[in-house]
């Protein structure tokens, strides 16, 4: 259904590409591509060109690491938290996507 949403958006004529990284579910035999978009994994291991693996590490470094969480509802309760302190601090995020070999410094 997601991608349904994001090919309906893509203007008449033009083609998407879509990064994305190697999750099991953005491989299953299952998904449905639609013909104006074209998938394409990142490799493996390379958060260097997904900026958003250095979102999820500030986070495990910073508000989520070395807990023990007594249950799922815990669990949610955490994450919750640690992602409203981080939306909370919108330079951060910009400064963790931010690569300096990409903006010649």
């Amino acid at each position: 259904m997601h991608l349904e949403e994001i090919a309906f958006h893509v203007a008449p004529g033009a083609h998407a590409v879509l990064l994305l990284d190697q999750a099991g579910w953005h491989g299953s035999a299952e998904l449905v591509i639609p013909p104006n978009i074209t998938l394409m994994p990142l490799p493996p291991r390379c958060p260097e060109l997904n900026p958003v693996e250095n979102v999820w590490q500030f986070m495990r470094d910073n508000w989520l690491s070395n807990r023990i969480f007594k249950s799922y509802d815990d669990i949610v309760d955490h994450c919750c938290y640690a992602w409203n302190k981080l939306v909370d601090q919108p330079w951060r995020i910009m400064s963790l996507g931010l690569r300096q070999w990409a903006h010649g410094s």
